[in-house]
């Protein structure tokens, strides 16, 4: 399984920014602009909650495995590729996601902050932007976490059977 890059999910970010804001001035050009739904950072902020409770679950569990404590719980490796494949996944759509709502936020801002109504949107654009931002960080460290140990014996030759 391949690890996240920083670098991928910025470049979708901007990606998806840019071509949220040319949209959100076509949409504006022909006389209406779609909304940002109050739930949406709701609902990205969940998953950074569920992301986060679950690497610090695994770590704990793993740091207890490592230590040798009686009563620890193994980690099932199935269990923590899935989690790390939904991590990396929810960070993919995150940093898509939060993208349109940045570009659709900064048009918003910039050309129709005297509209109140757009301004409340704005600020839905602007949580929903943060909590897809929680949502990569929690993914990343999921991640992090989840990475198996270098491999000490892919260093010494290997030894000779007879």
């Amino acid at each position: 399984m391949n690890q996240l890059r920083i670098r991928t999910l910025a470049a979708l970010f901007v990606l998806a920014g840019v071509l949220a804001w040319g949209g959100a001035r076509l949409w504006d050009a022909l006389g209406t602009l779609p909304s940002v739904p109050f739930a949406a950072p709701i609902v990205l902020g969940a998953i950074a909650a569920i992301l986060l409770a679950t690497a610090l679950s695994l770590r704990a569990r793993l740091k207890a495995q490592r230590e040798r404590e009686p009563d620890a719980q193994g980690v099932d490796p199935m269990m923590a590729a899935r989690a790390v494949l939904f991590g990396q996944a929810s960070a993919l759509v995150a940093a898509l996601v939060s993208g349109v709502y940045g570009g659709t936020g900064l048009f918003l801002i910039t050309e129709r902050a005297d509209v109140p109504a757009r301004a409340s949107q704005a600020l839905y654009a602007s949580l929903s932007v943060v909590a897809g931002i929680a949502v990569i960080a929690a993914a990343v460290l999921l991640e992090r976490i989840c990475r198996l140990p270098e491999d000490d014996d892919e260093n010494q030759p290997p030894t000779p059977t007879t």
